[in-house]
């Protein structure tokens, strides 16, 4: 989602007639499998929201490119202190919010303080922003945060959307009526079906957005995907859910597809908090009864990697632990059996709109029957999910949580799969606090073994990101390091 991360809004296509998708080239209508439940990214989890304001209405200090690199964004420079405690940065000078007030380094204090308080619900607000012990502004373009510890990933957590810059006159209504210093406006919310965004014409570098209008669709349904990219009501999706589809797409001279990289990690999230499922042999046992592969070839046609633990293969430092749960019918058995499980056990599998929930949780739970888990599927809608099953009112259910480098998520026994690990908790605390590389390395490994040696979830797979998209439109992200879409880069041929 979730930063969940998660990941993706329902919402039911309906199409029109005459083709909706735009003729003009200063236009673009692209797909979105969700709609956000917010447009602010600082206080609502769903990666839905990144999608549709990050890098558009909404900017930050840095910027993460779809190379994963770091360049700077409201920030034009900035100096780290020898001991990585402490950060200096100096503000990009001439910047306005879109109501034309001037974006200062007071901005920023407001927008990390609130992201502090004790009423904050920005899903970093553990891993990141508890851990700025002091914010200073020595003048209105210099920025001072100090750490309480060392954190190596400071300043791609500074380019994520849960740190975009608010205007502090206009931040409590930022949910439907953003502000923000970006190339974008919020123009139209057309509830259920679509997110228009206009052009800035007072943007620091408006003579470079080629794009006048963004028209974000909601269509959660695969096939309603591929029916409306091939019927012209959308330009492109840019994360496609149909890879069925593909090889149609790749044979029409129309289109152009691409693929790349992503921070996914597709779970089965297990309750850990609810019986059995507080008993460790339990959950190992539901890791042996899932064929991973068979998943990965039955939703995405191959196009995913298995994963054992809660990283992507891509991130630096990821140790592939796929291994230590291989498919084993006879073992999951035996492991319930031990735990004194008697089955028939009777379980809910409960499943957002993404194609990849629905689709797969069939394939779940006719794997988990073998073993004599009888997991009865309950379709849920998107709001639904967030307001009980990420609340932690669920037994199993399935999702891509697309933040990336969200493993700190495991120290927060409030967190939505219940894991309560002190030991795990001190393992993060001390990786939290050293400042050596080879040291942060071994600990970041110690803490995805740990992890997966408890068996917290069904650690399922790593997607590729498939993007589909009219042939003449330039700039739209092959890869996800982070949920968004940078409109500012999109252009026609």
């Amino acid at each position: 989602m979730i930063g969940l991360t998660v990941c993706v809004a329902a919402s039911v296509y309906v199409f029109s007639s005459p083709a909706q998708a735009q003729t003009r080239k200063d236009s673009v209508v692209l797909g979105m499998i969700l709609e956000p439940t917010s447009l602010d990214p600082t206080t609502a989890p769903a990666a839905a929201i990144g999608e549709v304001v990050h890098y558009n209405i909404l900017e930050g200090l840095t910027k993460i490119n779809v190379d994963g690199s770091i360049t700077p964004l409201l920030a034009e420079s900035w100096v780290m202190d020898a001991d990585g405690k402490a950060y200096t940065f100096k503000l990009r000078k001439g910047v306005k919010f879109q109501d034309g007030a001037s974006f200062d380094s007071a901005a920023v204090k407001f927008s990390f303080d609130r992201a502090k308080a004790d009423k904050s619900t920005n899903k970093a607000k553990g891993a990141v922003f508890n851990n700025i012990a002091h914010i200073s502004t020595p003048d209105a373009h210099t920025v001072v945060l100090v750490l309480n510890n060392p954190d190596g990933n400071f300043l791609f957590r500074m380019g994520e959307n849960t740190a975009v810059i608010l205007h502090p006159s206009t931040a409590e209504t930022a949910a439907t009526k953003p502000v923000g210093t970006g190339p974008y406006k919020l123009e139209n919310w057309a509830k259920g079906s679509a997110i228009t965004l206009s052009k800035w014409d007072a943007y620091r570098d408006a003579a470079n957005v080629k794009l006048k209008r963004v028209i974000f669709r909601f269509i959660n349904d695969a096939s309603a995907q591929v029916a409306a990219l091939l019927a012209g009501d959308i330009d492109g999706m840019p994360r496609f859910q149909s890879p069925q589809s593909l090889k149609q797409f790749q044979a029409d001279k129309r289109f152009m597809v691409e693929m790349g990289n992503t921070a996914g990690k597709g779970i089965m999230t297990i309750n850990n908090k609810k019986k059995p499922f507080d008993d460790v042999r339990v959950r190992r046992a539901l890791s042996h009864a899932i064929d991973k592969k068979a998943f990965i070839d039955g939703v995405f046609e191959g196009l995913a990697k298995p994963i054992g633990s809660h990283m992507a293969p891509t991130d630096a430092g990821y140790v592939d632990l796929t291994g230590q749960y291989p498919f084993d019918i006879e073992k999951a058995k035996a492991l319930l059996k031990e735990a004194g499980v008697q089955t028939p056990l009777n379980v809910t599998l409960t499943l957002p709109p993404p194609p990849y929930a629905r689709k797969g949780g069939e394939i779940l739970a006719a794997q988990l029957a073998k073993v004599g888990i009888v997991a009865k599927i309950e379709n849920v809608e998107w709001a639904q999910w967030l307001g009980g099953t990420f609340k932690g009112n669920f037994d199993l259910t399935v999702i891509n949580h697309v933040e990336p480098l969200d493993f700190m998520n495991y120290a927060n026994p409030q967190y939505y799969w219940g894991y309560d690990s002190k030991a795990f908790r001190d393992l993060a605390t001390k990786y939290s606090a050293t400042t050596g590389a080879k040291d942060r390395t071994k600990l970041f490994g110690d803490m995805q073994r740990m992890i997966a040696s408890d068996a917290v979830n069904v650690f399922l797979f790593n997607p590729t990101n498939t993007a589909v998209y009219k042939k003449g439109l330039k700039g739209l992200w092959s890869s996800s390091p982070v949920f968004a879409n940078d409109m500012a880069a999109v252009s026609w041929n």
